[in-house]
């Protein structure tokens, strides 16, 4: 983590996030190894959870993330009992509603399994339209 200036000099905390991956015989499709669907659950999952580490209270009430597009390159296979290292940052300020979040999955072996690129909407909970997001939303997320 390192700190990023905020418009009237306030400091927020920038961070990405990871988190260890154990797949699951539930997980593991007729090839013998994780499903495509599963990746993308882990990919939404991770997203998730880095939004409510970050995001305060306030704004998981009042805000929501939706998926508009995904991009993911299936490098390798994971099987049953294996562990990934899943990482996610934020690497672009956003453009308007939307921004790009990267997400990376690492085997035990270092070898990068899966690597996608999603973009995100953001959305008002009330009235259910794109919001614009707004720098100071955005600053913590940035990488």
């Amino acid at each position: 983590m390192r700190g990023r200036t905020l418009p009237g000099g306030e400091r927020a905390i920038v961070a990405g996030l990871s988190y260890p991956i154990t797949a699951t015989e539930a997980d593991i499709d007729e090839l013998g190894h994780v499903n495509n669907a599963v990746w993308v659950k882990w990919i939404q999952d991770i997203a998730v959870a880095h939004w409510n580490t970050i995001a305060t209270p306030e704004q998981r009430e009042s805000m929501i993330w939706v998926v508009t597009r995904h991009e993911i390159d299936y490098r390798g296979n994971v099987s049953a009992g294996e562990t990934v290292k899943a990482e996610t940052w934020v690497s672009d300020p956003p453009q308007g509603a939307r921004f790009d979040r990267h997400v990376r999955f690492t085997g035990a072996d270092g070898k990068v399994k899966v690597e996608a690129v999603t973009t995100w909407a953001l959305i008002d909970r009330a009235t259910g339209r794109l919001m614009r997001v707004r720098p100071e939303l955005a600053a913590p997320f940035l990488g």
